[in-house]
């Protein structure tokens, strides 16, 4: 078998966006963006920005999709566009961050069942210096049932894009209706409604003062919670009708999840103090619940903790899955161009999957998975996310020129002002992570460059 089925409907499109895209962020990341700000204003602010950055990027990569509707999605757009070494960069990146997020889901898993049994500590701990910052890494029974969770899903996505995408719908359908259950139940039935809100007063920020770099920062993390809209055209060789579906999958699925996203945010703020989201689950503060379960909390009480934190594992997984559906088509299309290992190539008997990316991605993930937090991993997968977000933007206006007579089902409105706004957004954040992060900044700098330089030569003489 060398050719991917089109087994993928609408209905599984929007599945895979918003799927991935409601995961763990939205139920963790608003901790970090609050002691970034100091404000319930500046992080909804921070969501609201990021939401249409976000929208900025589907558009974009609505259009890109249907003008190279084959797997790999932002590979394809960036080698059409700047040739082999940054396609194959990319590779390199998809590959780590492809194995960060099902590394972050994991460690997310084990964040949310700890709210449910109680976890014992770390067995190991230890605490050294990178790019002159402490970073403490720990490995437990949390690290192990984040690869556990990894090994699960890996050997799901050998069962067939059409399997994967079913899982998909289903857990897509269970998390959306959690977070509709969640915004109606905070502002129906918490017995504090209103009363959060009027103490909401700013608090100390973990970092220096208020800025445009901290804005910066909590724009990175909630982009994190937004990523996803990307996803789709990864698998575009594998959806049916791809000129009406994948712009209708991307655009639709990233509306819908930006509107989820202010209500949910609007429901924490209303119903819990700022101080408590700011110190709820985070790097900071590693074994507080979680903002949602604390949401939750409000209406549903203390014995129905148990509860919510079992509908923010569904929510989990059904991230980890979708994720691992699409990434795993980066490799196979490049290995196919001959730019990465043949073996990657190969699609399986019967299942019709490359299922030698699927295994390498969980083995990956899980070494991640024992070496880092939730929002190191995510962080390091995110600015991953925005650089090459940036060179697609990018790409998006070379194609328009070196393409010029390509059909083009689906045409960015608004044109050259959507992909240069997102652009030049793209290089703020990054410029802002630089400063207020510096260590997770370095660390996917000498990732990217220390793994896909040194290679790319070994497959160029190829």
């Amino acid at each position: 078998m060398t050719e991917l089925r089109r087994d993928l409907t609408l209905t599984h499109g929007i599945a895979i966006v918003v799927g991935i895209t409601i995961g763990t962020g939205i139920f963790l990341k608003s901790a970090p963006m609050a002691q970034a700000v100091g404000s319930p204003f500046w992080v909804m602010a921070a969501w609201v920005v990021a939401g249409l950055v976000a929208i900025l990027g589907a558009l974009c990569f609505a259009e890109l999709g249907t003008l190279i509707p084959r797997a790999g999605g932002e590979y394809q757009y960036v080698r059409a566009a700047f040739g082999d070494l940054p396609g194959f960069l990319y590779v390199c990146m998809s590959f780590i961050v492809g194995a960060a997020s099902f590394a972050a889901y994991g460690a997310a898993f084990s964040i949310f069942l700890s709210d449910i049994v109680t976890l014992p500590g770390p067995w190991i701990e230890r605490t050294f210096a990178l790019f002159g910052q402490d970073v403490n890494w720990q490995f437990g029974l949390r690290q192990a049932i984040g690869i556990a969770v990894i090994a699960i899903f890996t050997v799901v996505n050998l069962a067939g894009v059409a399997f994967g995408g079913r899982v998909q719908t289903f857990l897509t359908s269970l998390k959306v209706l959690a977070l509709i259950g969640l915004i109606g139940g905070v502002f129906l039935f918490s017995e504090d409604a209103g009363v959060a809100a009027a103490a909401a007063a700013p608090v100390e920020t973990a970092g220096p003062a208020f800025g445009v770099s901290a804005f910066g920062f909590a724009m990175l993390a909630a982009l994190w919670a937004y990523s996803g809209w990307q996803y789709l055209p990864m698998t575009a060789a594998e959806v049916r009708d791809p000129d009406r579906n994948v712009p209708r999958a991307v655009i639709g699925g990233g509306l819908l999840v930006v509107a989820l996203y202010l209500l949910v945010n609007s429901a924490y703020f209303f119903a819990l103090p700022f101080d408590q989201v700011a110190t709820s689950s985070s790097t900071l503060y590693p074994n507080a619940p979680a903002v949602g379960v604390l949401a939750a909390e409000t209406f549903l009480g203390p014995k129905a903790i148990s509860l919510a934190a079992l509908i923010l594992l569904v929510s989990t997984v059904g991230s980890l899955n979708g994720v691992m559906l699409t990434r795993a088509r980066v490799p196979y299309a490049a290995a196919r161009d001959g730019l990465f290992f043949k073996v990657f190539a190969r699609l399986s008997p019967g299942a019709s999957v490359p299922a030698a990316s699927v295994l390498a991605h969980g083995i990956f993930a899980a070494l991640l998975a024992a070496s880092g937090t939730f929002d190191q991993l995510t962080n390091l997968a995110t600015l991953n996310f925005v650089l090459f977000w940036a060179l697609s933007g990018i790409a998006l206006m070379v194609l328009r020129r070196k393409m010029a007579d390509a059909p083009r089902p689906y045409r960015v409105p608004l044109y050259p002002l959507v992909p240069l706004a997102f652009v030049l957004i793209m290089a703020g954040v990054l410029a802002s992570t630089a400063v207020e992060s510096p260590a997770e900044a370095g660390a996917a700098l000498l990732l990217l460059l220390g793994i896909g330089l040194p290679l790319y030569p070994f497959f160029r003489r190829r």
